[in-house]
């Protein structure tokens, strides 16, 4: 069978001998704390995939499911986006504490023309936009982990690697000593760092792999009835694909199990260089694998593509595990994601979801914005962001106007038959956090715990169940995250330790969790408040938060 081929042997991985394994688990956690803590975000691995896919992963996930398994992980709050899901997971907080509301948002008073906010760009840089931006820390609030690690022990080190710039930095934090990114033709950092040689290997390496074609991967029998081609406009189909790359396409690459590979390897070689877990300090090794989102959105949630990028994710994984297996460091790793996603719905509609649909064009801002300036009698953009999430009124808007704008604006999108609520910003502001079951939260909660008063919208709007944001699928994205629903909201978090005895917990817990369970195991305290709280991973009597 024609699989990927892998980082590992380009980057020299296998250079250390194996240790040897257990004979059997023991009966509770080890008694002593691991000296490595690794953090694994998959992104747009929801719930849902996991449940999917489990009964055929055989290395790296198969490793993760005989330690501690929630399947039922939430990112409980709304905005279930890249940038606030991944600044929940090292943090305890939600993003209404994190700041991180969105993957960008509406600044008006921003020192620059676009008034679009990245989160995770430093906007007052000059000559720079959202979409040419210069990387931050600023807009996270809260510490995170790693922070915490620091705290209690300088010598504590932390390395975070991801795929997305946003991934390593939310998880990242504000002090780390190696942070790294994918750029779209290289591995990056901020402005001044000097690339190590792992760096400098893996990023020679990923040049070669993509001026090199990718024939097309053979398909495992389980993924052969998931490969039909599904029409999504006159001229586009999606469904059957199996990663065939020309050479030189770095577009390609990214949207690809390679992508993974890469990013995974590069950890890897970054924590063997580093002795990460071997110089007497807990270390903290993250690592934002982006390949499965980018399948997603190009491919959708099911079909040949998503797949092959798991089955291939998993042995990737197994890679990255047999890798940290012969430096002989006792290591603790955590697996979840930072939100769902649904499937397109052209493929849902021919698998018995008739419901489902894309946006109209009357939901559209523009429209929506068009309809209420012919109403009130006003020119110009009168709303902007949307369709769904943070909706602003336009600061052109007279001040004498925007009650009426507000009013009407709420009329509009409640008469909509693709909406499920819009809450203004005095509703949010007057909803009380709560730490109830996640599953159980109202619309209004989840929104609650996506706010913040700074950065968050004149309004906030949540589609029906099952309507796709996407209003023309012809060019671009397919598929896509970012509803109030759970199968955005809910996602896989996955503990493992060498030793341990597995169990299954199928209740809700969130992913504000982890933070504060990795302190405990580590012997870390949490030096702030935070909406989180310990999981008591220890199969037996004992109890892991103590």
């Amino acid at each position: 069978m024609k699989l990927l081929a892998p980082f590992a042997a380009a980057l020299a991985l296998a250079a250390t001998p194996a240790l040897a394994q257990q004979s059997a688990p023991a009966p509770a956690l080890p008694a002593t704390p691991p000296k490595l803590v690794v953090v694994i975000s998959v992104d747009q691995f929801s719930a849902d995939l996991f449940a999917e896919y489990r009964s055929q992963f055989t290395s790296g996930f198969a490793r993760l499911m005989t330690g501690a398994v929630f399947p039922a992980g939430y990112q409980s709050h709304a905005a279930t986006e890249t940038c606030p899901g991944h600044s929940t997971i090292l943090t305890g907080d939600h993003p209404s504490r994190t700041g991180i509301i969105a993957n960008d948002w509406t600044d008006f008073a921003a020192p620059r023309a676009d008034k679009r906010v990245y989160c995770a760009e430093d906007e007052s840089v000059p000559g720079t936009n959202s979409d040419h931006y210069t990387v931050s820390d600023k807009h996270l609030k809260v510490p995170t982990l790693g922070e915490w690690m620091k705290a209690a022990d300088p010598q504590s080190r932390v390395v975070s690697v991801a795929g997305k710039d946003r991934a390593a930095v939310m998880m990242g934090g504000h002090k780390v000593d190696e942070l790294w990114w994918w750029d779209g033709k290289a591995f990056v950092s901020y402005a001044g760092r000097t690339a190590p040689e792992a760096v400098t290997r893996i990023n020679a390496a990923t040049t070669a792999r993509i001026a090199e074609a990718q024939p097309a991967l053979d398909l495992p029998g389980f993924c052969k009835a998931r490969s039909r081609a599904i029409p999504v406009s006159a001229t586009r189909t999606v469904g059957d694909g199996r990663f065939a790359r020309a050479a030189g396409d770095s577009k390609a690459f990214r949207i690809s199990p390679e992508f993974d590979d890469a990013v995974l390897a590069l950890g890897a070689k970054l924590a063997t260089d580093m002795k990460l877990g071997q110089q007497g300090h807990t270390d903290l090794l993250i690592l934002g694998a982006s390949a499965t989102d980018y399948v997603g959105h190009t491919y959708g949630t099911e079909g040949s593509e998503m797949c092959l990028q798991l089955f291939s994710l998993d042995q990737t994984l197994g890679r990255l595990f047999d890798a940290l297996d012969r430096t002989g460091v006792d290591y603790q790793v955590v697996l979840t994601a930072d939100h769902g996603g649904h499937d397109l719905p052209e493929r849902h509609r021919e698998h018995g979801a008739p419901t489902e649909q894309r946006i109209t064009a009357d939901v559209t801002t523009t429209n929506i914005s068009r309809a209420l300036a012919g109403k009130l009698g006003l020119t110009g953009q009168v709303l902007v962001g949307g369709p769904s999430g943070d909706v602003y009124v336009s600061p052109a808007v007279p001040q004498a106007k925007r009650a009426a704008v507000l009013a009407e604006a709420v009329k509009l999108y409640a008469a909509n038959p693709q909406v499920q609520a819009v809450f203004t910003r005095a509703q949010i502001e007057a909803t009380p956090i709560v730490h109830t079951p996640p599953e159980t939260w109202t619309l209004l909660e989840r929104a609650r715990a996506s706010y913040t008063p700074e950065r968050s919208g004149d309004l906030v709007v949540a589609l029906k169940p099952r309507v796709t944001p996407i209003l023309d699928p012809g060019t671009g994205n397919v598929a896509t995250h970012g509803s109030f629903w759970d199968y955005d909201r809910r996602v896989p978090i996955l503990f493992w330790r060498k030793g341990m005895t597995g169990f299954e917990q199928p209740l809700s817990v969130e992913t504000v969790d982890i933070a504060p369970t990795l302190a405990a195991l580590i012997k870390v305290p949490v030096p702030v408040e935070i909406d989180g709280r310990c999981l008591d991973i220890d199969a037996g009597a004992g109890d892991s938060c103590k």
